[in-house]
């Protein structure tokens, strides 16, 4: 697929997918929140990407909310298409097997901040700032945001924040559990490229099963303990579960990346 509105760029085994909207701040119109999921979804069936970053052209906004412009005059029929597919993308992204990292420079809004939080990590520069103003605009978030940030900051916040359209900064962000962390900005990737590389270290089975175990706590239609029992009793058959075994109990360091 050729992209319009994203880059994907793999360098030293790490797939960093650019929103390039600098000029609209990076809002997120239909186009490229599908282009966002066809990256995704291929990074996540590249064997040799063990890890995403996702962030926005530029410093001044890692995506600051829809694009306005383009469903202002939509019928209720097509907002409920737009929404659906919307969420659609957004669990893409949180059920992706490899790690996902929000790469979070300036602005977070609206379908931005719900973006981000869809990630499995948001490292945010400390000009970073959050907000879902959606409200002002007579709507309420409409890609998950109310669902996501009762998942993350609790119920109380959540309302605060969306019913305030509030715009936090970083460090607000952190305190109340919206990112994981906060760094100047030049240390933004470089941090988000840490994480992925002490991730990639890991048994890549075992990161899967926990990712989709952890998912299934928030899914009404899952059965979370369940599927962890079937999850850990699978992994037990696994080249990784030898491997893993194996190396403890030679005191050395697993590696689970060998063909």
């Amino acid at each position: 697929m050729k992209y319009q509105n994203i880059s994907s760029v793999v360098s030293s085994n790490i797939c960093t997918i650019t929103i390039e909207r600098m000029s609209k701040m990076n809002a997120l119109n239909i186009a490229t929140l599908q282009e966002i999921k066809h990256a995704i979804t291929a990074a996540e069936n590249a064997p040799l990407i063990f890890g995403i970053i996702l962030r926005g052209e530029g410093e001044k906004a890692f995506a600051a909310g829809a694009d306005i412009a383009e469903f202002a005059n939509f019928s209720s029929k097509e907002a409920e298409k737009m929404s659906r597919d919307g969420h659609e993308v957004m669990n893409t992204i949180a059920a992706c097997t490899k790690p996902v990292i929000a790469a979070v420079f300036g602005f977070a809004l609206g379908g931005g901040c719900e973006l981000a939080m869809a990630c499995h990590f948001r490292v945010a520069a400390e000009n970073a700032k959050f907000g879902q103003p959606e409200v002002s605009l007579g709507v309420p978030p409409g890609y998950g945001g109310t669902q996501r940030l009762v998942q993350l900051i609790g119920k109380a916040r959540a309302l605060e924040f969306l019913l305030t359209t509030e715009v936090i900064r970083a460090e607000n962000a952190l305190l109340w559990g919206l990112a994981n962390k906060v760094v100047p900005i030049e240390e933004v990737i470089p941090t988000a490229v840490s994480m992925i590389n002490k991730i990639a270290t890991m048994s890549p089975d075992a990161v899967a099963k926990v990712v989709t175990c952890v998912n299934a706590y928030f899914n009404e239609q899952e059965n979370g303990m369940e599927l962890e029992i079937k999850s850990f009793s699978a992994a037990f058959s696994t080249q990784d579960f030898k491997r893993g075994t194996t190396a403890f109990i030679n005191k050395i360091k697993a590696d689970f990346r060998e063909s």
